[in-house]
């Protein structure tokens, strides 16, 4: 029997089982006759409801269009009534205020002002401006989005009509900040890192506290002038510290000093100010030393006594990187060291990293550090291939056979020294004064001053808010994801490598094969 034949008995067998009787006629069931699933009976009642004539009706028509608009007219009245708790997604929550934030904030009973200058386009600064006013009712925000139209201010602050600024104002007291002051670079990870929160929380804080930490640098015996040191004294101005300069041999140590910055010596110090400053440190004195090794020569006597004081000193050599990921491209001496978890960079967000510029080594008195008194920790140290060079007169870039042996250097560190049970001095010691100053270096055909290279002013920044137990300091620093570039020797190397050498690797395999395939023709 032929296949088409058997397929056709086979469906008739089929319609006659699906036969039934049904007032007194056969049916035949077939796939339409089956019960329906839930969305298509939903879709069939649906159906019905509309065949019938009550929608067809205009009064019942136009009662139910009207009662429509007046849900969604409710339904946005409420939505702009109540307000919902923000649900920030980013790992770094860079779109929220930090619990800091609102733990210093949330109960301030001053009224503040925050001015957006020239911000009009910057609609997710507005909105994070918005956040403070949420925070608490005595923070006002006001925005100045065409700026010709205030020339008072344009001369006050020394603005074109282009210019952004943002001000926080409380009575008379007043703060700027700049687009500068909120990005800092983390040279870890090579983002761009958002300090807005901070900037902005510290420049409250600021203008709310009656009294500020009396930062002073020593002014006199210096191997650079004070001046040099302008950029990172007024970013301390910036972080609510009140900052002025003293001669120690003419003044003495103020009373409101809370603490002492001290750069690189050219020559020693009187007999009085060993003796001032020995007695500022048992009285519970913060000593912040920026002091590079001693290159001149000079005779530092009395200045290493008070350094006895914590059982610390600084060599007379330079420590030169071997390490080619821990050196700027082409200098030795600008050495890139990470910084390690200690009690000052413990509450950080970030990575850092400083860069010293012809720093010492510092060694501590293992000896006499109990008998001090004094506990330390170590914030940076070098690679295990840096080496010591006494001989600053010699060029060579690598290790010669007059310098030190390779090894490991500390080149900052922390001391604690306990006078007695109520009274404890504290110290952050660099090897090194030139990271902070204003010096100019030439980087990849641009320049660039020493203190803002890597994490410098950061580190210092940060070793003021230390010293001076600044509860109230804000550091959150939040990853913006902003990528840019500066190269260490060995990153400089690689992109070399990737360049030329393998272009040319390339050019050289292609020649091979070419020959090889033609001589076997």
């Amino acid at each position: 029997m032929k296949k088409k034949e058997k397929e056709n008995i086979k469906k008739d067998n089929e319609n006659k089982e699906n036969k039934e009787q049904k007032n007194g006629k056969a049916v035949i069931k077939t796939e339409k006759d089956k019960k329906p699933g839930k969305i298509k009976r939903f879709f069939r009642r649906l159906g019905e409801i509309l065949r019938k004539k009550w929608l067809v009706d205009g009064t019942k028509t136009l009662i139910l269009v009207a009662i429509i608009i007046l849900i969604y007219i409710g339904v946005n009245v409420l939505l702009e009534k109540v307000v919902l708790p923000e649900i920030d997604c980013t790992q770094d929550k860079i779109y929220s205020l930090s619990d800091e934030t609102r733990d210093k904030l949330g109960n301030l009973d001053k009224e503040v002002t925050i001015t957006l200058i020239n911000y009009s386009s910057n609609t997710s600064l507005i909105n994070f401006m918005e956040k403070y006013t949420s925070l608490n009712d005595n923070i006002k925000l006001e925005r100045i989005d065409d700026l010709s139209s205030r020339t008072d201010l344009m001369t006050k602050y020394s603005l074109s009509a282009e210019d952004s600024l943002i001000l926080v104002t409380c009575g008379d007291n007043e703060k700027e900040v700049t687009e500068n002051d909120m990005y800092t670079y983390d040279y870890t990870t090579y983002k761009s890192v958002d300090k807005t929160e901070e900037a902005i929380t510290n420049a409250i804080l600021d203008v709310t506290t009656d009294e500020k930490p009396k930062i002073y640098f020593m002014s006199n015996h210096l191997a650079y002038d004070v001046n040099y040191f302008s950029t990172i004294m007024q970013t301390m101005k910036n972080e609510a510290n009140d900052v002025d300069t003293v001669d120690i041999f003419a003044n003495g140590i103020p009373e409101d000093c809370d603490c002492l910055v001290i750069s690189t010596l050219k020559e020693d110090l009187t007999e009085k100010e060993r003796d001032d400053l020995i007695n500022y440190i048992n009285k519970g004195g913060k000593l912040l030393l920026m002091c590079g090794p001693n290159l001149t020569g000079a005779t530092l006597t009395n200045f290493q006594t008070v350094l006895d004081q914590y059982g610390v000193s600084v060599s007379d050599g330079v420590v030169f990187e071997g390490d080619s990921a821990n050196m700027m491209s082409g200098y030795p001496d600008f050495i890139i060291e990470p910084t390690q978890s200690t009690s000052l960079t413990q509450n950080l967000n970030m990575s850092m990293n400083i860069c010293l510029v012809d720093a010492g080594k510092i060694t501590f008195n293992e000896d006499k550090l109990e008998e001090l008194g004094v506990t330390y920790e170590t914030l940076a140290k070098t690679s295990e291939s840096s080496f010591l060079r006494t001989d600053v007169t010699q060029t060579s870039a690598t290790r010669t056979s007059s310098d030190g042996e390779e090894e490991s250097s500390t080149v900052a560190a922390i001391a604690t020294k306990k006078i007695d049970d109520n009274t404890t001095s504290k110290l952050v010691i660099f090897s090194n004064e030139l990271f902070a100053m204003d010096m100019p270096v030439q980087i990849s055909g641009y320049t660039m001053y020493t203190v803002s290279l890597y994490n410098n002013a950061d580190m210092i920044l940060n070793s003021i808010s230390y010293l001076n137990e600044r509860e109230d300091t804000i550091t959150i620093r939040k990853n913006s994801d902003e990528v840019t570039y500066t190269v260490t020797e060995q990153q400089h190397n690689i992109i070399m490598a990737i360049i030329f050498a393998i272009p040319v690797l390339i050019i050289v395999i292609g020649i091979i094969v070419w020959q090889v395939r033609r001589r076997k023709k």
